[in-house]
């Protein structure tokens, strides 16, 4: 019963469509039927600015942060002396949330691509980690601006930041890294088509209009 909560009460949180919601209250507009049709941050960027973008993408990460550290909340105590169980909850409530970002109960089933909280389930568990990922990120993005490219990149360097640098070689957490990384690469496939194309579409966070 009490994973049922914890894994129940992460898909809601991540159920909660940051993009799709901002998108109706701002302009009153379905974020999914315009840019790219996704409702994620980079998307909110593109088609309601800089403000709701961030705003997005911040939210979207807490969510992933939170499911991540509802086992603390709950069950920490039942699981004394027992890490590896614990982790295990933890990321699967982190999962639960990713679910629910993706397959949102509050928007008809159609969300984002789990990235932003993707990296808050890391930021959670493995903030070392998290940092450098999204510094790798960063660093793509900026020298390309294409955002699909930084993501991409972080998720396979992701496996080795856990486990050669931030030196985390419990075994679940080894999974986790590799599953999570296919999962976001997965996700940009689209993305990838047109990055081999040239048609995929670059962002200058740092202009005027994002």
């Amino acid at each position: 019963m009490l994973l049922f909560f914890i894994v129940f009460g992460a898909y809601l949180l991540g159920s909660i469509p940051t993009a799709i919601w901002l998108g109706k209250s701002l302009q009153g507009i379905d974020i999914r039927m315009h840019g790219s049709k996704n409702a994620g941050a980079t998307n909110t960027f593109r088609v309601l600015g800089k403000k709701a973008g961030w705003t997005v993408l911040l939210i979207d990460i807490l969510k992933g942060t939170l499911a991540a550290n509802l086992p603390h909340f709950f069950s920490e105590a039942f699981f004394s002396g027992y890490k590896d169980e614990f982790l295990i909850l933890q990321l699967v409530a982190g999962f639960s949330a990713v679910f629910g970002h993706v397959f949102p109960v509050f928007a008809q089933f159609r969300g984002g691509k789990g990235v932003a909280t993707s990296l808050g389930i890391v930021l959670g568990i493995n903030p070392p980690a998290a940092a450098v990922c999204l510094s790798i990120f960063l660093l793509v993005f900026i020298s390309s601006r294409y955002v699909s490219l930084g993501a991409i990149t972080a998720a396979l360097c992701f496996p080795l930041v856990s486990y050669f640098f931030i030196h985390n070689d419990t075994r679940i957490m080894i999974i986790f890294t590799v599953v999570l990384g296919v999962l976001v690469i997965w996700a940009h496939r689209k993305n990838i088509e047109r990055l081999l194309k040239g048609t995929e579409n670059r962002m200058n966070l740092f202009s005027k209009k994002a």
